[in-house]
């Protein structure tokens, strides 16, 4: 399949990088946008994404993939129904005062829809403006559960931590009564995992505790030891950066693994060698690897990046459904977004990881996960699936507003 063909021209806005792309008028395919003809409008969507910063590598694998799943949602042509897409690219540099300024702009160029960000603090800045300027916002990689249920206007493309944590805690047949210790960085990151733990396991029983490390820790063995002297039933490792090596390394040397089962997400490729030697001792769950699901939408979305010369990421999905989520709302909507909320909301569709709904109640997106093994030589990794989670078996408890 073919990528949708692009005019691209730079435009500086509000001190970001812009990119306009704008697709030629054919015959569309795999949308419910109606009969195609001739164009009667556009609808201006504003891509608001990491091209630079700390999540670059999230925002790049997010943009291939949207630009996969745009292709596939029209048949490469850019238009649903009588409506063409008016695509624009911008950076948030990880930074939501510079994305907030630039939604700021596009809303006031009468952009109907906003999407992207693999930054949850910049993903929950673009939804309260979603809701102040009545906009769609289709939130990408960010995993703050906080988005889900945010507002009538915002819906997400990727998934949660409560997701993440509802899969560790499924290495266990039941969690009633089970002890878990969340170990992970005193941090945002970490501590958002284990507000998700404590939230998506305690419902079903679990005591969940914590060992949260300080930042500046750069010898793990103490608390390693304090793993193995607590003797919980499962340790949710939430861990991320350049002390991952090491840390793995101390719960292996402290003999952790003979403790309990410990269970991490499996990051993207760059990052499977800090695991080392702890790899094969690991129970690792992932929200995406490329082949994790093997169903037709995969196999295209693999395709589309691999023709484009980039590689499937761990985040290429998100970017995927966004496009899926875009062409469904315009498909439906035209350019009311009243009617792409109406759209939106409830649906139910084939995306790269197998089947997918949008709630209607909390716009949070169900979807499957997986259990995954890593083999490796110390030079080439590899992924294993050893189990479809799904999706409706993780759900994170719905948000009623």
């Amino acid at each position: 399949m073919n990528r949708t063909g692009k005019v691209l021209a730079a435009l500086s806005l509000g001190g970001a990088l812009a990119l306009t792309a704008c697709a030629p008028t054919a015959e569309t395919g795999n949308t419910d946008g109606g009969e195609p003809g001739a164009v009667e409008d556009s609808v201006n969507v504003g891509i608001i994404y990491s091209k630079t910063g700390p999540l670059a590598a999230e925002g790049d694998a997010y943009y291939e993939g949207l630009q996969a799943g745009l292709d596939y949602a029209t048949d490469g042509t850019g238009q649903l129904g009588n409506f063409e897409l008016n695509i624009t690219y911008h950076d948030d540099g990880g930074d939501p005062d510079q994305a907030a300024a630039v939604a700021g702009e596009l809303i006031g160029e009468d952009y109907k829809i906003l999407a992207g960000t693999a930054s949850s603090d910049i993903a929950l800045t673009l939804a309260d403006l979603a809701a102040r300027d009545k906009v769609l916002y289709i939130s990408g990689p960010a995993v703050s559960d906080a988005i889900s249920g945010a507002n009538k206007y915002t819906f997400r493309s990727g998934g949660q931590s409560m997701q993440d944590a509802a899969t560790a805690g499924a290495f266990l047949n039941d969690l009633n009564g089970k002890q878990i210790t969340v170990f992970a960085q005193d941090n945002t990151f970490g501590q958002g995992h284990l507000a998700a733990a404590e939230a998506a396991l305690g419902l079903q029983g679990a005591n969940v505790s914590n060992l949260l490390v300080p930042e500046d820790v750069t010898d793990f063995a103490a608390f390693a030891r304090q793993l193995v002297d607590a003797k919980p039933d499962l340790i949710y490792a939430a861990w991320a950066g350049a002390s991952s090596d090491s840390m793995w390394q101390a719960l292996d040397r402290q003999g952790a693994f003979d403790i309990a089962p410990i269970v991490t997400g499996l990051g993207e490729a760059a990052s499977y060698a800090a695991f080392g030697g702890a790899s094969e001792k690991i129970s690792f769950f992932s929200h995406y690897f490329p082949g994790a699901a093997g169903t037709d939408v995969e196999k295209e979305m693999i395709s589309s990046v691999v023709e484009a010369g980039k590689e499937v990421g761990q985040f290429s999905p998100d970017g995927f459904v966004a496009g899926q989520m875009i062409a469904r709302a315009v498909g439906e909507g035209g350019d009311d977004v009243e009617q792409m909320v109406t759209a939106l909301e409830g649906w139910s569709f084939e995306s790269p990881q197998g089947d997918a709904t949008v709630r209607a109640s909390d716009h949070g997106l169900v979807q499957n996960m997986y259990r995954v093994a890593l083999s490796g030589d110390g030079k080439q990794w590899i992924p294993e699936l050893l189990k479809t989670v799904p999706g409706e078996d993780i759900a994170p408890p719905e948000i009623v507003n």
